[in-house]
């Protein structure tokens, strides 16, 4: 029988790909850094004890004695002095004047006895640390600190032009400065953004939690005015049927049939919003319908008339406004009747007055003659407090409250100005 070799699988051109030794770099970078942070004495011990041991090899080694200007100084003075330069790097972090002080007589005694150890030298990692943390002032006695010797070793112990001590020493300090300052720089520039990407996080966190808010206020106010509205139509005309039951069932039937028609309405309207918010079904498009506007106010105004509040409408001057602008007015109208339904009593009445102005205003005036009083109609629930949110959307005003005496009733004004060209 004959097999089939299955085809090696071939490494997409991602696992082909090499890590970039930069990203490598950069990652353990991190890792070391990350691993000072949380242990940084450890650190510090590993870099100090390092130091020490290439001292004592030079001390004991005798590496010393090929670069001295005198090899006749005590023993025990040369391992003094390469102790004395190495082992205060253990502070040179936390703090480094006070190691570049503690150092600077130890140098000058390894430039006056013409020892010239080359651990001398460890004052520049003093000096990067010293631009990396101390404000750019503390360099110049430091520069100063560490030259003045190289001067003395070239006065007391001449070898060649002075200049052959001085200048290198100088240009290993500007250069050990340099990369401090380019590190103090780089680390603030980082801090800088990270600390930027934190606040646009917050921001963004807050932008959302009141998008969310505004979104549930939203949410509220259409709630509220489908539901109330049609809720209080149903009750007029539940009342109205129960009162024309005995006397007329055709009636009765008529206001059931109503009643009927208007809680489905109710429901269709109320499962279309709770649809857009229905999150298990986000990706299927939700069934959508327009706002309703003023071609719409008829059918308002007829299922009013339907729930026993007799509404009389007049309309004066012509205007074309924006749909955001009609879903106001028209909402302000139905809660307005809604409130008269509820709280103005038996054979009250009411009156919409709806005006168009030459610029593009809109005055809306709805009264009724009910009980009215001192209180507004819907003092704990979100009705007003609706109405209000939606004009000032539009930088309009909205007047509530009873008509004066001796007018009996409740009055409630709105206005829209002239919308500004965008």
């Amino acid at each position: 029988m004959d097999t089939v070799t299955q085809p090696e699988a071939r490494p997409t051109p991602e696992a082909r790909t090499p890590e970039p030794l930069t990203e490598y770099v950069h990652r353990l970078t991190r890792r070391v850094r990350a691993f000072d942070r949380r242990h940084p004495l450890v650190w510090d011990l590993h870099l100090t004890g390092f130091w020490v041991t290439a001292a004592l090899i030079d001390y004991f080694g005798g590496g010393w004695l090929n670069v001295a200007r005198d090899t006749g100084s005590p023993r025990r003075l040369v391992l003094a002095l390469s102790l004395a330069f190495s082992l205060p790097l253990l502070w040179r972090r936390t703090h480094p004047r006070a190691v570049l002080l503690a150092i600077a007589p130890v140098s000058l005694v390894n430039a006056w006895t013409g020892i010239a150890l080359q651990a001398a030298m460890l004052q520049l990692l003093v000096v990067f640390h010293l631009a990396l943390r101390r404000p750019a002032r503390d360099l110049w006695w430091a520069t100063a600190l560490i030259t003045a010797p190289m001067a003395v070793l070239a006065a007391r112990h001449p070898q060649g032009s002075p200049d052959q001590d001085i200048v290198p020493v100088l240009m290993s300090v500007v250069l050990a400065a340099a990369i401090g300052i380019t590190v103090r720089t780089r680390r603030n520039y980082t801090e800088a953004l990270e600390d930027r990407a934190r606040r646009l996080e917050v921001e963004r966190d807050q932008q959302a939690r009141l998008a969310a808010a505004a979104e549930r206020a939203r949410i509220a106010r259409e709630m509220h005015d489908i539901i109330g509205h049609n809720l209080s139509v149903i009750t007029g005309l539940a009342d109205g049927g129960r009162y024309a039951a005995a006397r007329s069932p055709e009636r009765a039937a008529q206001a059931l049939t109503a009643i009927s028609t208007t809680s489905r309405q109710a429901l269709t309207e109320l499962r279309r919003l709770l649809d857009v918010l229905r999150e298990e079904e986000r990706d299927a498009t939700p069934e959508l319908a327009p706002q309703p506007t003023l071609t719409d106010l008829d059918h308002l105004v007829e299922g009013v008339r339907a729930a026993g509040l007799p509404v009389h409408t007049t309309l004066r001057g012509t205007g074309a406004i924006t749909p955001g602008r009609q879903l106001t007015v028209y909402r302000v109208i139905q809660e307005s009747l809604t409130n008269t339904l509820k709280h103005a009593g038996p054979g009250a009445t009411s009156r919409i007055d709806l005006s168009y102005g030459d610029t593009g205003a809109v005055t809306v005036t709805v009264t009724d003659t009910g009980r009215g009083g001192s209180e507004p109609h819907d003092t704990a629930g979100r009705g007003l407090p609706g109405m209000r949110e939606r004009t000032a959307l539009y930088g309009g005003t909205l007047e509530a409250g009873p008509r004066p005496h001796p007018e009996q009733g409740w009055r409630v004004h709105l206005h829209l100005p002239e919308e500004s060209p965008q």
